[in-house]
């Protein structure tokens, strides 16, 4: 009977701590999630302060305090800690997030790329955006898309800290300076104003003295072309950024420029210096006891470019020579994301995205027949399957320059909404 009664006097006063704990709980006055895959939450602001807790990619964490650029959460199981701001993100960057997976999940890759170190990707095309994931050094990551912003963006609203405004006070008198103004006589009323003269009217017209000095200062003020062109507004360094998915189905967006594309060295040297923008196996070829494989490519001059590659070539191993050659180069296109192959059948077949001379968007389809690249068909390419564009991508981008011969066109203008 009394290790009864001392058994519920236990469990009794393990019921009014938890009930305390409960009422006594921080209450939370908003709600992120963990943006880096492994998040550490410290017990103190000082990076070097000990860890309190880790959350991981993805982790709800209520939030319980600002300070300067730093939260204070607290994650589902009760422990708290503190993080910079830029690596949580709200509800609608978290949702905005999974929605941009799923659409990734379904576009087809345009090839492999590896970095060299260890790469932060980030939730929107930005780089005060924040960093959600991290590929490893000598990772691989598969390129799915491409958007051109400009470098230099204000932070995401939607994570700063909330700012209070207080009206400033006005500053207090003593009781030395009210007795002082007290005391004081009050100023004599100011003389009446002069009357208007006789002659107003004479006096308002303008002689030419006074026309050929106005005109004078007219010309000074106006500035030189000289003047005007230095003072033209310079213009806006742009950034290539990459849409990649890892290989777990997670995506993010890397700077084009930290990534290397996979392809191998023996075709990767007859790039001349331009930069590869996509690549596929399309066939293979037995050579003697060597198995070579056949490749598409497409290629760009050089970044800032508003679309994804300004040239497309089909290497071929030729059995006679013992290397590859070019069985088809197209040079000074306009061409944008998906290219897209198809190696089920016989014959290999692929097709490019391409604006047209008309202003209009085409995909041409070619078709490998051994050694011979043939033209199969173009059609003109249907923009209602457009997904929309991230909400990053809503400010006006100045276009930079195009190939020679090409016209503008609406797809270029309608870049906002990314994903042909």
């Amino acid at each position: 009977m009394h290790s009864r009664r001392s058994f519920l006097i236990v469990l009794l006063l393990l019921v009014l701590a938890s009930c305390q704990e409960q009422v006594t709980r921080t209450p939370a006055i908003a709600e992120v999630f963990a943006g880096p895959a492994e998040l550490p939450l410290r017990k103190d602001l000082s990076p070097k302060s000990a860890v309190a807790a880790t959350a991981k990619h993805g982790d709800r964490l209520d939030v319980l305090e600002y300070k300067r650029r730093f939260v204070l959460v607290r994650t589902a199981e009760g422990k708290q800690g503190w993080t910079e701001i830029h690596l949580v993100l709200n509800p609608e960057q978290m949702a905005e997030l999974r929605t941009q997976a799923q659409k990734a999940a379904s576009l087809p890759s345009q090839g492999a790329a590896s970095v060299y170190e260890p790469l932060n990707l980030h939730a929107d095309p930005n780089r005060t955006s924040a960093s959600i994931l991290q590929i490893p050094e000598n990772g691989k990551v598969e390129v799915v898309g491409h958007v051109l912003t400009p470098r230099l963006q204000g932070p995401s609203s939607s994570t700063d800290a909330p700012i209070r405004l207080v009206k400033p006070r006005a500053p207090r008198r003593s009781r030395k300076d009210k007795q002082a103004n007290g005391n004081k006589l009050a100023p004599p009323p100011p003389p009446p104003p002069p009357g208007v003269p006789q002659n107003w009217q004479a006096l308002s017209l303008p002689n030419s003295k006074s026309i050929a000095a106005a005109e004078a200062a007219k010309v000074e003020a106006e500035p030189s072309p000289s003047k005007r062109k230095e003072k033209a507004p310079l213009p806006v360094a742009m950034d290539d950024w990459s849409l990649v998915r890892m290989k777990d189905g997670n995506v993010g967006w890397a700077l084009t420029r930290m990534l290397s594309m996979s392809i191998p060295d023996e075709v990767a040297q007859y790039a001349e210096g331009h930069r590869i923008t996509s690549y596929f196996p399309i066939a293979q070829v037995r050579d003697g006891e060597e198995t070579h494989t056949e490749w598409l490519w497409t290629t760009i001059d050089k970044g800032g470019k508003p679309y994804e590659y300004d040239s497309y070539r089909v290497f071929i191993w030729s059995r006679g020579h013992h290397r590859y050659e070019s069985a088809l180069v197209k040079h000074d296109v306009v061409g944008h994301y998906p290219v897209l192959v198809d190696t089920s059948g016989p014959e290999p077949r692929f097709s490019v995205l391409v604006e047209g001379t008309d202003d209009q968007l085409y995909r041409e389809s070619y078709i490998l027949e051994g050694n011979r690249v043939r033209f199969a068909d173009r059609e003109l390419a249907d923009q209602s399957k457009a997904p929309a564009a991230p909400k990053s991508m809503a400010a006006t981008q100045p276009k930079p320059a195009r190939p020679a011969g090409q016209p503008a066109s609406w797809f270029t203008r309608l870049k906002k909404k990314w994903f042909p």
